[in-house]
């Protein structure tokens, strides 16, 4: 199977520019590609690992990978389906730019690939070449086409976010010519902007031109839903804002519909055992081998060994009750992910039970500990007077308080 053929068969490829001279590029030659992400955000989500694989995958095959950061591009906002992005200021989208420059090295190292900020570029041209040199080549019927400002007709696009796909194609031809960039990929969002790219580097550089463009498909759940998103919001790379614990059980929960489409676009595991993993899991889906790989895969992937290992430990603590082999780190992890709240010493159970919502009222609160149903640190409380104590506390700070069998909070000791 060669490089085209695995991107197919991993439902990378949605769209192609020219698939002979894609084969061609992919199969046969070494060349530089490149991926844009914008810092319209701190940092990138779970959605951006299709494409963050997608880089790994062609680096594996001997293709050059070029990390396209958009400081510029980000300053504008590629449009939405919805409704105008806020404008960031220029200390906002650098700020942000440096930390996904940092996010990303962890995935592909400097060493290994070609960081570039579109804003090194961008911010040279002036208003009026950028007109004449850029627009000039682009009619307004054009770009109306694009699905990416039809969508936005209805509800009104501003000029500035109507201007980001020529942008963007200043980028490609800038790296097609300062790079020898010959492919650029994203999602099927991006194909609009990428096709634009690619008309632009025709016009100026000839219709003999080696530039080619790839989109994937968007990854959905198998409901239509959005993928990547949890009760809580949008799932994050950045370990502070989503937790390896809850990336782990994000996955861990995938449908059975989806995994096996996850383990191709969002892992690198190979083919042959992706099927036997299939084949194992169809046998017995009950046990859920396929999520457990592929949640494993993926914390791996974006935190490490030690992060899923601290994810399993959680998993482990929260299944069975027992919370005694965790390390103070991980109790940081539960505070992220358990309802939690600090208090001062010697805190009435009562007021405790309320405020960390495991019981609605006094009242409520009173029943269950009469009841036998509130244990702290497993050991069950009995009096409506009992207090908190650092003695009691794990590393003298953390207190699981846990209601009936599986309701847990997290009471952290000032």
């Amino acid at each position: 199977m060669n490089l085209y053929e695995e991107l197919i068969w991993r439902g990378l490829i949605k769209d192609v520019s020219n698939e002979e001279k894609a084969k061609k590029l992919l199969n046969e030659d070494k060349i530089s590609f490149y991926c844009g992400f914008d810092p319209t955000g701190e940092s990138l989500t779970v959605g951006h690992l299709v494409q963050v694989v997608r880089m790994l995958l062609l680096q594996k095959y001997g293709h050059k990978p070029i990390v396209l950061i958009g400081g510029a591009t980000g300053l504008i906002g590629d449009p939405r389906q919805t409704a105008e992005r806020k404008l960031l200021t220029l200390d906002e989208s650098l700020a942000n730019a440096a930390k996904i420059k940092a996010q990303l090295s962890t995935f592909l190292p400097d060493t290994n690939a070609v960081y570039v900020n579109n804003y090194d570029w961008i911010k040279n041209i002036d208003m009026i070449s950028f007109l004449r040199d850029y627009g000039k080549h682009f009619s307004v019927n054009y770009m109306i086409a694009k699905d990416t400002v039809q969508r936005r007709l209805e509800i009104g696009i501003s000029y500035t976010e109507f201007s980001y796909m020529l942008i963007q194609a200043i980028d490609f031809h800038h790296l097609y010519k300062n790079q020898d960039c010959k492919l650029q990929f994203g999602g099927s969002d991006q194909w609009g902007n990428i096709t634009t790219g690619l008309e632009l580097i025709r016009k100026l550089e000839g219709e003999n031109s080696e530039a080619i463009g790839l989109s994937s498909p968007l990854l959905l759940k198998a409901d239509g839903s959005k993928f990547g998103k949890s009760e809580s919001g949008a799932l994050w790379l950045d370990r502070e804002l989503t937790t390896p614990y809850e990336l782990y059980q994000y996955f861990l929960n995938a449908s059975d519909q989806d995994v096996e489409n996850y383990l191709k676009q969002l892992t690198l595991r190979p083919k042959n055992e992706i099927i036997e993993l299939m084949k194992n899991h169809l046998e017995a889906p009950e046990r859920r081998l396929a999520q457990k790989e592929l949640a494993s895969d993926i914390v791996t992937l974006v935190h490490g060994e030690k992060a899923l290992k601290q994810a399993l430990k959680v998993t482990d603590a929260l299944f069975s009750g027992d919370f005694q082999s965790l390390l103070e780190e991980e109790f940081l992890i539960l505070s992220k992910v358990l309802e939690s709240k600090s208090f001062s010493e010697n805190a009435g159970i009562l007021d405790v039970l309320v405020d960390l919502k495991l019981a609605s009222s006094k009242r409520e609160a009173r029943q269950f500990v009469q009841s036998g149903a509130i244990q702290i640190n497993d050991e069950k409380v009995i009096a409506i007077d009992q207090s908190l104590s650092k003695e009691a506390a794990f590393f003298n700070q953390y207190l699981i308080i846990r209601r009936g069998k599986k309701n847990y909070a997290l009471a952290i000791l000032k």
